[in-house]
Parts: structure tokens; sequence; C-alpha cells
């Protein structure tokens, strides 16, 4: 089993910034890949961002140059460093570990909401 906790969401101004976190506890050595994905009211959950315990990272197009995801395994965390916020980045953040044989294990979610 794996936990996963987020923290860092809240209600920013347009063009402001955010810092989400996300600690990992239990089964964190059959963790290879996280990351963080979003859903935003009526639509369908959307990757965001991912990171491997190498530090190989992909981004979806729509946040590329204004967020940042990083990892610091040594603490079991994976962070998501977003800049230049606009309103269309308002949804629940969450994070997410998946693990193979088992299938992706989900934090409880982190609401962003970015005015305009």
């Amino acid at each position: 089993q794996v936990q996963l906790v987020e923290s860092g969401g809240g209600l920013v101004q347009a063009g402001g910034s955010l810092r989400l976190s996300c600690a990992a506890s239990g089964s964190i050595s059959s963790i290879n890949l996280m990351g963080w994905y979003r859903q935003a009211p009526g639509k369908a959950r959307e990757l965001v961002a991912v990171i491997n315990s190498y530090g190989s990272i992909d981004y979806a197009d729509s946040v590329k140059g204004r967020f940042t995801i990083s990892r610091d395994n040594a603490k079991n965390t994976v962070y998501l460093q977003m800049n230049s916020l606009k309103p269309e980045d308002t949804a629940v953040y969450y994070c997410t570990a998946p693990v193979s044989g088992v299938g992706y294990y989900w934090g409880q979610g982190t609401q962003v909401t970015v005015s305009s």
C-alpha cells in the first residue's frame, strides 16, 4: 500500500504562483514514477506532469514553461511549482504514483482556484 498526501492548494489571482507538495508513505520502494493530474469541473482528469526516480520529466503542453515538477527522493516527496497561473488552471490537483502490477495510487486532491 502507498499513501499520498497533498498540500499547498488555494486561491490565487491570475499571474500568481502556488507550490503543491505530495508526500508518499507506505510501500515507497515500489514507486518509480510520481506525478500530478488535475480535474476541472465537468472535464476529464488530465495529466499535468510526471517525474521518475531518475529525474526524467514530462509535461502537458498547456503547462510547459509555467509549471515545474521536482522530486526529493530522500523525503519521498514530489512538488509542483506553478507560476503564471491562469483561470483555466483552476481544478482539483491529484498526486499519483503508479505501481506495476497494482495500478495507480491517488492522493485526496487539493483545490487550486485561479481568479481573473
